[in-house]
């Protein structure tokens, strides 16, 4: 069966000194690059939002960075502005290794977040990732990236949810941890039948 190594968005501004900086987030950078040659496909995802986009803090009249709100899709964390389109924090780190089968953009549409490699927030609109594996015959994936209880644990629950065979590598990935945000993310993984290696 072929096996696909995907990075979560292992960005700038998720990296210390950005704008929504993940502790240790560069800490994952060399062991990423060391696994890629063991997978069949590399598939890199890139957060890329449009300016003002609904999920940055700064679009809502006094609300904070890490405020919930209420989307028509749903609850929404509101985010420090980042992952600009264009900009230096949106890019991938400098030393990760580009060189993938495929990078997908998620966030694009600037009224709704995307977590997911696999849909927007609503759980509705799909990204294409699903097809291009299965079109691919890829039925395992591993996950690693920025952010554990975030952009990964929102994945990899809808990879297993879709039916592949889901691995999350936590040594190369790193959390926000946000009021506890780590360990739910961890349960969620685990009851869809996401394995923690």
């Amino acid at each position: 069966m072929a096996h696909a190594l995907i990075v979560i968005d292992v960005q700038n501004d998720f990296c210390p000194g950005g704008a929504l900086a993940v502790p240790g987030g560069h800490e994952i950078v060399d062991p990423i690059n060391t696994m890629m040659a063991q997978f069949d496909a590399v598939i890199l995802t890139q957060d890329w939002h449009p300016a003002g986009h609904s999920s940055f803090a700064s679009e809502h009249d006094g609300k904070a960075p890490l405020d919930m709100t209420e989307m028509h899709y749903g609850p929404q964390v509101l985010w420090p502005d980042h992952c600009v389109q264009g900009t230096d924090g949106a890019e991938f780190h400098p030393d990760l290794n580009t060189h993938a089968d495929l990078v997908i953009r998620k966030g694009f549409r600037s009224s709704i977040d995307s977590y997911s490699a696999f849909f927007e927030n609503d759980q509705k609109t799909p990204t294409g990732l699903e097809g291009y594996l299965k079109s691919r015959g890829i039925t395992k994936l591993t996950l690693v990236g920025l952010a554990t209880d975030f952009c990964v644990h929102f994945s990899a629950v809808d990879a297993a949810r879709l039916g592949f065979d889901v691995t999350v590598r936590m040594d190369a990935c790193r959390a926000i941890d946000l009021d506890g945000s780590l360990a739910a993310a961890v349960a969620a993984m685990r009851e869809a039948g996401v394995a923690l290696a």
